[in-house]
């Protein structure tokens, strides 16, 4: 199941980031729940348990730019979401019940975020947003103009009402920033690991800053506690990802140790390794681009310009991030 890391697919995914819509800051934005609807109807038609015919036809068929953006990496088939639903019906009933009446009730909080987006990305086209019913394997994502948010993985991972309108109002920040990103100048493949967590980690940064808050208070904690630890674990991946790709390795053609070095940091939803959050990268990005902007001396500026970032080992350089471990 595609829990585990797909280097191939965030290449995809990233290179699909590269265009973004038109939409004004000043425009008022609403939470786009057509498609939603849409799985409602067809999963209530077959008590809960619809099949891959009446998913095609009802739910992937004549879908609208949701659903489109979701399929070729997460909901990848109607045979794989019949099955996802009938090893887990009551996730749905749940994200029916509780999640998408918050996301249609979520347009204040939308607007508020995008508000504060156009003062830190002043300039920067603003996604559409639409909530969906995916493969249970992502929370979110953003293609062209848009940005997609999975109903059953939100409602599942978080518990009250509070939390799952503070995780709409992350995904509304962090999905935006990579609606905005452009990945025309970028190598991926000279420092790939780096390159991953940094295009992430600024998603985190930018949500952090529009909300208030930790993009994960359970990641936080656990990582500020042993900063200079982490650090060394992922410059010891980061290594071992690179001797790979210098081996003949590449984003299109892994190895299974390039793959488990990876797979620590990024794209282990529910995957993590034992003991540690998911997706540990996205706080180490954020902790270089912190130290990073912290560098420069027109902050807001150099925010804009890691949009198109085109040289990570360049930033980490700048940053001076090098956390050591405190002396006994």
């Amino acid at each position: 199941m595609p829990y585990s890391l797909n280097l191939k697919v965030a290449l995809a995914t990233l290179a699909a980031l590269t265009t973004a819509s038109t939409a004004s800051a000043e425009t008022d934005f609403e939470v786009n729940v057509t498609d939603a609807n849409r799985f409602v109807e067809v999963f209530e038609a077959n008590n809960g348990m619809p099949d891959a015919d009446a998913l095609q036809s009802g739910y992937l068929d004549n879908a609208g730019i949701g659903v489109r953006t979701f399929t070729p990496n997460r909901i990848v088939s109607a045979e794989n979401l019949a099955e996802r639903i009938s090893q887990d019906p009551d996730a749905y009933r749940r994200a029916i019940d509780v999640c998408l009446p918050i996301a249609q009730d979520s347009q204040d909080d939308l607007n508020t975020i995008y508000a504060r987006l156009g003062q830190l990305l002043p300039g920067q086209p603003l996604p559409e947003v639409h909530v969906v019913f995916g493969a249970g394997n992502s929370g979110g994502t953003a293609g062209p103009g848009v940005q997609v948010l999975g109903l059953e993985v939100i409602c599942d991972v978080q518990e009250t009402e509070a939390d799952i309108r503070a995780a709409f109002r992350m995904f509304f920040a962090h999905e935006t920033v990579h609606a905005m990103q452009d990945f025309s100048r970028l190598d991926l493949s000279q420092d790939p690991l780096l390159a991953f967590v940094l295009i992430e980690g600024i998603a985190d940064y930018v949500a952090w800053q529009a909300t208030g808050e930790a993009p994960s208070i359970e990641r936080d904690q656990w990582a500020s506690q042993r900063e200079a630890w982490l650090w060394a674990e992922f410059q010891a991946d980061r290594q071992i990802v690179q001797e790979e790709i210098a081996q003949g390795a590449s984003l299109e053609n892994r190895t299974p140790r390039m793959n488990a070095a990876a797979g620590r940091w990024i794209q282990n939803f529910r995957n993590a390794p034992e003991g540690w959050p998911h997706e540990a990268g996205y706080w180490v990005g954020r902790q270089i681009i912190t130290a990073y902007l912290n560098q420069q001396e027109a902050p807001a500026e150099a925010l804009l310009d890691l949009l198109s970032m085109s040289d990570p080992i360049a930033v980490l350089a700048a940053s001076e991030y090098d956390p050591q471990p405190a002396e006994n």
